[in-house]
């Protein structure tokens, strides 16, 4: 418990970007695997996967909301091992609107109203890498969620940026989230689309440079990685330019590298380019188990 409150006391500082202070779920922490805390300044953001002892909870609740921080205006649990995650605030009031801050870019956080909040602080390290990547190309991103994908992509100077999701809510943050960082959007497009029944649409826009695949563990009636992943990549070949990339995203702990690899492998035509690695803030014993991405060059055609 001691490690959690030292990690909050030296790096939740204000105005800093948005950070993972403790990454209990990396099981480097034994007796802490139930538990993540986050820093959406002023706002920290403790997850709980599983229900902690009454006791421990007790105490914790106790040493983190008295700790002398005075960057910390608000503190909230989130109960992700209670049906619907509720959020409960322990300290100060949520404000009306929060986002998280990452390399000069705001995105739109919805902490009382959905387990995922919006943004995802493990992708740090490939947003960073299509900033670098994608200046003058053409971007497809399915489930595209809250599209941070997109604005990171926007804001590199992408000539072209398609967004998908099934999630009409998803999408309309996503908009608000080019939005508030004063983005051009002539060239961005949103589709609330099932991805398997809209690839005419997706072919519409031509092929692509850079197509980001990012789409959820499992999401019943949708998206089963094990089965479904192999769908997508089958698509990928017709869908992208020659040495066009692929940055292929699992976060799955049931599924390992070694899935990804063999996916491509097997429709051919890819070569790997890079590993992208999780941040060093998200520790763990093993790394198939965490977020795993690799961009994949499709080889050119003769």
């Amino acid at each position: 418990m001691q490690r959690i409150f030292d990690e909050v006391i030296t790096r939740a500082q204000r105005a800093t970007d948005a950070v993972r202070l403790f990454h209990g779920r990396g099981q480097c922490y034994d007796g802490l695997e139930f538990v993540t805390v986050d820093w959406f300044s002023p706002l920290l953001l403790v997850t709980f996967c599983k229900a902690p002892d009454a006791d421990w909870l007790v105490n914790f609740t106790r040493g983190i909301s008295g700790l002398a921080v005075e960057h910390i205006e608000v503190i909230a649990f989130q109960y992700r091992n209670l049906p619907g995650a509720p959020t409960e605030v322990i300290k100060g009031k949520l404000p009306s609107e929060l986002n998280a801050h990452e390399a000069g870019l705001d995105y739109r956080l919805t902490i009382d109203k959905n387990q995922n909040i919006g943004f995802f602080l493990d992708m740090k390290n490939s947003r960073q890498w299509l900033q670098e990547n994608v200046s003058g190309k053409s971007v497809l991103n399915l489930f595209s969620y809250t599209c941070a994908f997109s604005v990171v992509a926007a804001n590199a100077g992408a000539k072209l940026v398609v967004n998908m999701d099934m999630a009409k809510g998803a999408l309309a943050t996503g908009k608000l989230n080019h939005q508030i960082n004063h983005l051009d959007m002539k060239s961005v497009f949103f589709f609330a689309h099932d991805i398997f029944k809209s690839w005419g649409k997706i072919r519409k826009y031509g092929q692509y440079d850079c197509i980001i695949l990012d789409p959820p563990s499992f999401q019943p009636g949708s998206f089963d990685a094990q089965k479904d992943y192999i769908k997508l990549v089958k698509k990928m070949p017709e869908l992208l330019v020659d040495g066009g990339v692929v940055l292929a995203c699992l976060n799955s702990p049931d599924l390992d590298f070694d899935f990804l690899r063999e996916l491509f492998a097997g429709v051919g035509g890819f070569v790997e380019r890079q590993v992208i690695p999780a941040p060093g803030t998200f520790p763990e014993v093993d790394s198939n188990k965490g977020l795993k991405t690799i961009v994949y060059e499709k080889l050119a055609q003769h």
